[in-house]
């Protein structure tokens, strides 16, 4: 029993640590390898001629509020204009947001009274997109003017069959828990796919800003949640990459609490989920070789051996705590001890953040015992098929 208590707490302490941190350090030094093999110092994207027509696609369910925001910034994209097309799809708003839309003559807005969530809505959309690039954003996000023009630069590569922005999480001094704690973990998020990228390939687009050769592009089956996640990835499974550029980026502010925060978590632990199992076969390493790797290390393990990893140290670290003596200063029961700091953290910060006070140092934990917590809450969605494909955005901050 002892030793079972040990495999198991090492075993999972292991997977943990590589999943959240080991990865990264063993990506950058795979990266440095390779630049140092290929002579590589610096990998840089090279604006060239290759300036196809695009398509510039949003979906969008009641989003009156960021119409008038959303087009003036897509107007003032640096991108020659008459090779930039707008298409909006409109299905289930009942707000005013297609009527609003028709007074800009340059958007094409197709609408359906029935709402029957975003994927579908995407794939109706298809049909209507003659370009031979389509980027996918979200309409309360706003994109760097510049943005176009680099994701379009990486297409000129002809194995790119995808490529995603980044996600830039708007913060202030007075930023709270959920908004702080994300635009860190975005800022982390960044530099692995800055690397994964230039080690092969991205394992999975940002909807807020990403971008597909069209041809490439196939309808989703309609209860996807993560549209997102499966696209880019299937696109990736027929043999092209997908390519990352920090400076092709995509704005919003952050979710208003921790309680918004977590219902977006959910919904994503539990599409994590799905992905999983509808991507089974990306998990034969043998066949996708390098994008298994990356697909494993990167995103499946923060979905399912990760999170239960958590409690089963927590617990056997207890039982080992307990037999060596709880009060003693050996190194399972000190190493228990700094599990209870860290998780009373957490508690202490999200106790704290529902009185709106605001302390920076307890903002990662909370975030990231938030972040595990929302897998075992989408997990239990997901088995259960409770998770709606009609999308609920977060409430942001304002």
């Amino acid at each position: 029993m002892f030793i079972a208590l040990k495999i198991t707490f090492w075993l999972f302490l292991f997977v943990v640590i590589y999943a959240y941190i080991g990865y990264g350090i063993l990506l950058f030094i795979l990266i440095k390898l390779k630049r140092l093999l290929s002579g590589d110092k610096d990998i840089l994207v090279k604006v060239n001629d290759y300036m196809p027509d695009v398509t510039l696609f949003v979906t969008a369910f009641n989003e009156k509020d960021f119409v008038s925001m959303k087009i003036k910034n897509s107007y003032e994209l640096d991108y020659p204009k008459e090779k930039i097309k707008f298409i909006w799809i409109t299905d289930g708003s009942n707000d005013g947001t297609p009527d609003l839309l028709k007074k800009y003559p340059e958007v094409s807005v197709y609408h359906e009274d029935a709402r029957r969530g975003k994927i579908m809505a995407m794939n109706r959309g298809l049909q209507f997109v003659k370009t031979p690039i389509t980027i996918f954003s979200d309409a309360n996000t706003l994109l760097g003017k510049d943005s176009v023009n680099r994701i379009v630069a990486l297409f000129a590569n002809p194995k790119t069959g995808c490529v995603s922005g980044e996600k830039r999480i708007m913060t202030s001094e007075a930023e709270s828990a959920a908004g702080a704690g994300e635009g860190i973990y975005w800022k982390y998020e960044s530099k692995l796919k800055q690397w994964d990228s230039e080690l092969y390939s991205v394992v999975g687009a940002a909807g807020e800003l990403f971008a597909v050769r069209t041809e490439l592009m196939h309808e989703v089956e309609p209860d996807t949640l993560l549209d997102d996640f499966i696209i880019s990835l299937r696109i990736a499974m027929k043999g092209y990459t997908i390519q990352y550029d920090p400076e092709a980026y995509a704005m919003e502010t952050s979710s208003a609490n921790v309680k918004e925060e977590l219902k977006r978590k959910i919904r994503i632990a539990a599409g994590g989920i799905q992905s999983v199992v509808r991507l089974r076969a990306l998990l034969n390493i043998f066949k996708y070789r390098t994008l298994s790797f990356q697909y494993i290390s990167h995103r499946v393990l923060r979905w399912t051996l990760a999170p239960l990893g958590l409690l089963l140290i927590f617990l056997s670290n207890f039982a080992l705590a307990i037999h060596a003596g709880i009060l003693s200063l050996s190194f399972y029961p000190v190493l228990f001890g700094l599990q209870m700091l860290f998780y009373i953290s957490a508690l202490t910060g999200w106790y704290l953040q529902s009185k709106r006070i605001k302390v920076k140092a307890l903002f990662v934990p909370y975030y990231f015992f938030i972040m595990n917590y929302a897998v075992y809450l989408g997990f239990l969605r997901y088995i259960k098929g409770k998770q709606s494909v009609n999308w609920e955005r977060a409430k942001r901050a304002s």
